[in-house]
This record gives structure tokens, C-alpha cells and sequence, in this order.
């Protein structure tokens, strides 16, 4: 198979000039049959905007066509294999504990290879759990164990739905997650835009469409059901409660718990679960106009076809510690994400039109044990929950919003200036300088002028910020060994909340290899 890259095209461009460019750059007389693998914007000429296309398809002598131009190599094409299952067989069906993207893809590959997985969701189905969500958006009336945190699909599907991962891939997990994704209901352009995306909208009847072929496949989904107890013997789990009543004898048990589930966490720590607390990021979310964002990437009078821009900001304070942006959500709302009563944190959200009228993201500072205030493995948990309180009670229970002038003044912001924000959930005036270590808005200040000489108007007095954005990552990493078992047997970590993913993807991804690991050991056979 060969790859040609560098195919440039202008921003109102159709199928049939891409399907010139490749019939040119080749030589030929029919268009070849090909399939995009990368779809990028080249913006640095704000003039001369073009869409950057690499594609790939099979050819007879396709060294004749690498000789002629240096853009067209040789690949070879990488598909995933679901492994061959084990020989052990297990004590009862695996159990699967929560239905974010890692246990989602876990379940999935398991249900695929015979092992009909048995799934706990402490929150409700999605359909339900919109609803209770845009509830407490609008009442203020919070379900503790069902929120933007807790629920089928997991925290990131009231998010933008960004697709993209730094983790290496040699494996094609990547592409298999996007396939699937694919599959049940995304567009396709996921599999080769830059910055793939699906949107809140869009990613909730995917995930649905997901459970519904798991449970097709044999699975079971049982919704608002909490693993809330472990019975250990002799150094393996051999059952484990459920709602704090109901045991259940288990085969292996995944954890795929996310980055929220505090009361989860306790309940390891007091079983002796081996764990140590990590290093996360905290800080506000900043809004910016959409139209200040497009402008700032594609130059003013830009092409109207073009998809809302985003960006990503780093920088290093002059107190030492690392700034930047964190899951930018273009055309979207910052939203009340909290979980726990008396506690609020927010998020960001787009739909997949990402035409909200602002464009906000997390600026956010990195943080780690030595400021926590303890060697406890929980202490990261209860550093989040300090700020979280705080942040509550500065907003009498709704999202405390401010204006960067009033932020950097230490002051409360009395009216808007340029522009209202895009929320979803009550808000309130509020000082975020009370919601915050100083070091992290010292850091924050420093940050946003910095960014202010990449992107114009990014400090601009009337820029809005809200507070506080503390669940970046997991608090806690929980112990597991080169097999993915813990050092407790039939026992496996997995994803965001234990420690070893951030994002959908690489959640999805971690959730593969754990059930890849389980399918490897055990056979679908139970004794």
C-alpha cells in the first residue's frame, strides 16, 4: 500500500478536485481507489488557507510510483486483532465496573469473544441520565450518583467528544476505537480529521447503540448498581456487594471506576487495594467569543466553511509552574459538573455543530503530592474536594463567574463587559481568587498574558472565567503489574480512574488492553 501526503487544496474544494489532485500526482488516467487517512487546515498563510488531504491505496508496481515523487511512500497497512483466548477458566463471568469508554471498550471485546461480561453502572442509561442532568442544570437539585460524572458512557460523554491521543499505537487500537465509533452512529470524518471529534449531541447514541449490541452479544448492563465492598481471600477477589447488599461471586473484576468515583476509592484504600496519589492540574475555565477564536486562527473575512477553530496553549509561569489549555471546546458551554453535594466543579461541552457563541477551555495549572498536605494516597482527593468546597460556597451552590480584569484585581465582578457567557447550570457572580491556591492564580495571571501574544485578545479585561476545573485527571493511580492484574489477583485497574488514561481514546484504548490481557488468561468457560 502507498500513502501520499502533502495534497493541498483550497477551502471550497469538492470530492472530485481531491479526486484530480490524486489521479495527477500518480500519473493516471482513472481515479485509483482510496481511502483519506488524514484531513489537516494549514492556517499559517491566513491569505491562502488550505486543507492538507494524505490518502492511501493499493497499487500494481508501487515502486513506480514512490520513484516519481518524494510525498508517496511505501505503508503497510495495521490491523487490530482481538487475541485468541487462554486456557484457565474462571470462577463466574467477568465483571465489568463502570461503562465509560475504557470499560465500554472492555466490555465490548470481551462480549465479542464469548465471555458475556456482566456490567455495573452506578448511574443511570443515557437517555435517562440526560434528563436528570439537565434537571440539576436547571433546578440546581443534584443526583449524587447520577451527573455529568457518573453514568452510562462516563464523564466524557457530556464533553466535546475530542477523539485525539498522544499515545503511540502500533497495535491499530486508535483506529479500532474510531472504527467502532464509526460503527455505531459517528460520522466518518473521524477516522481522519486532525482533531477528530463527535460532539455531546452525537455521542450519546453511539454509546447507547454500544450496549445494545454488548447486551446482543450476551452481556448484561445493570444501571444504578455501585460495587461498594470486596470479599478478599487469600490474596484474590472472590466476591464483591453490590449497593451494599447484594453479593455476587465474580471471575475477573475490571475497575474501570473513572476519575470521580471518590467513595470508590475509599472503599479500595480500606481493603488494602495498593495506590498512590498522582499528580493532576486545577484551575478555571476561560471563555472567549467565538468569533475572537476564528479570527485569531484563520485571519479576519475567513472562509465561513471553515469548521470552529480551537487551540492549545503551554507556557511556564514565573513561579515555576507549568500553564495551559486544557480540553478546548470550540463553539460550546461551560458546564456544572459537580458530583458530590456541597461541591462544585466545572467542565467543558460542545455539540458536535460546535456553533455555541463562545469558545471556552481549561487553564489550568499542574499540581502534585508535595502541595497536597499529605503522603495519604487519598490526599490528592481531598485537595480537589478543599477547592471544589470552596468554589460552592463562593457561588452559593451555582458557578462563580468573573471577568479576568476583576480576577487579576481581586475583586468581584459586578456586570459583564463585552459578551455574556454560554453555560449549562445556574451561575453567579463570584471572586475565584477565594476558590484557588495563590500559586495556581498566580500562575493562571502569568498564563493568560502569555497567551495573549499567540492568540489576540486572549487577556482581554472582559475575558470570562469560571471556577474551579479540578477533575483534569485521576487523584490516585491504583497498582497493577506488567499484566494489568493487580497485586491483588482477578483484580484489574483500568482507564482514566485508575490512573492510566486521560481521555476518551486512551481510555478506550486501556480498556482494550485489559481485556486483552483477561482474554489471553482465561477461557469463556466458567468451572
Amino acid at each position: 500500500m502507498i500513502r501520499i501526503s502533502q495534497i493541498k487544496l483550497p477551502v471550497e474544494h469538492t470530492k472530485e478536485d481531491l479526486d484530480a489532485k490524486v489521479k495527477k500526482i500518480l500519473g493516471m488516467k482513472k481515479v485509483p481507489d482510496y481511502k483519506i487517512s488524514r484531513q489537516s487546515i494549514d492556517a499559517r498563510k491566513k491569505q491562502d488557507i488550505k486543507y492538507i488531504y494524505t490518502v492511501e491505496c493499493k497499487l500494481q508496481n508501487e515502486q513506480k510510483y514512490i520513484k516519481r515523487n518524494k510525498n508517496i511512500i511505501s505503508v503497510k497497512e495495521k490491523v487490530y486483532q482481538i487475541p485468541e483466548n487462554g486456557t484457565e477458566l474462571m470462577d463466574a463471568r467477568p465483571v465489568v465496573v463502570g461503562m465509560g469508554p475504557a470499560g465500554l471498550f472492555c466490555s465490548y471485546l470481551l462480549a465479542q469473544k464469548g465471555y458475556a461480561p456482566v456490567i455495573i453502572e452506578r448511574g443511570e442509561p443515557v437517555e435517562k441520565r440526560v434528563k436528570t442532568i439537565e434537571e440539576f442544570w436547571e433546578t440546581g437539585k443534584l443526583d449524587a450518583e447520577s451527573n455529568v460524572q457518573f453514568g452510562e458512557g462516563g464523564a466524557g460523554t457530556f464533553s466535546d467528544g475530542k477523539l485525539n491521543t498522544l499515545v503511540k499505537d502500533k497495535f491499530a487500537r486508535n483506529t479500532y476505537v474510531l472504527q467502532t465509533f464509526v460503527k455505531f452512529g459517528a460520522p466518518e470524518d473521524i477516522l481522519y480529521t486532525n482533531k477528530p471529534h463527535i460532539g455531546t449531541d452525537m455521542l450519546r447514541n453511539v454509546i447507547r447503540n454500544m450496549r445494545e449490541e454488548i447486551i446482543r452479544l450476551g452481556g448484561e448492563v445493570h444501571f444504578q448498581t455501585k460495587l461498594t465492598e470486596l470479599d478478599i481471600a487469600d490474596g484474590r477477589i472472590k466476591r464483591i456487594c453490590l449497593n451494599e447488599r447484594d453479593w455476587m461471586t465474580c471471575g475477573p473484576v475490571i475497575l474501570a471506576i473513572g476519575h470521580s468515583a471518590r467513595d470508590t476509592f475509599e472503599m479500595l484504600y480500606q481493603n488494602q487495594i495498593p495506590m498512590d496519589s498522582k499528580p493532576f492540574a486545577i484551575g478555571v475555565r476561560a471563555e472567549h467569543p467565538r468569533e475572537l477564536i476564528n479570527e485569531s486562527q484563520y485571519g479576519k473575512g475567513y472562509p465561513e466553511s471553515l469548521p470552529t477553530a480551537a487551540y492549545k496553549l503551554a507556557g511556564k509561569a514565573g513561579n515555576g509552574r507549568s500553564v495551559y489549555s486544557f480540553c478546548m471546546c470550540p463553539g460550546g458551554y461551560v458546564v456544572n459538573a459537580s458530583s458530590e453535594r456541597e461541591r462544585l466543579v466545572v467542565n467543558g461541552m460542545s455539540n458536535h455543530d460546535r456553533m455555541a457563541s463562545n469558545s471556552n477551555s481549561a487553564i489550568i495549572v499542574n499540581v502534585s503530592p508535595e502541595d497536597y498536605g499529605s503522603n495519604h494516597p487519598l490526599a490528592g482527593v481531598e485537595f480537589q474536594r478543599k477547592w471544589e468546597e470552596k468554589a460552592f460556597m463562593e457561588g452559593k451552590g451555582k458557578i462563580p463567574v468573573q471577568r479576568l480584569e476583576d480576577f487579576e484585581q481581586d475583586r468581584m465582578t459586578e456586570q459583564f463587559g463585552a459578551f455574556q457567557p454560554s453555560m449549562k447550570g445556574k451561575k453567579i457572580f463570584g471572586n475565584l481568587n477565594r476558590c484557588l491556591p495563590d500559586y495556581v492564580i498566580d500562575a493562571i495571571i502569568d498564563g493568560m498574558h502569555q497567551f495573549n501574544h499567540k492568540i489576540h485578545g486572549f487577556a482581554d479585561p472582559d475575558t470570562l472565567l469560571s471556577g474551579v476545573e479540578t477533575r483534569t485527571s485521576s487523584p490516585v493511580r491504583i497498582h497493577r503489574k506488567d499484566d494489568f492484574e493487580s497485586e491483588v489477583c482477578n483484580l484489574y485497574p483500568c482507564g482514566e480512574g485508575a490512573g492510566y488514561a486521560g481521555g476518551i481514546t486512551s481510555a478506550a484504548m486501556d480498556g482494550m488492553k485489559v481485556a486483552e490481557a483477561v482474554i489471553k488468561r482465561y477461557h469463556p468457560s466458567i468451572h
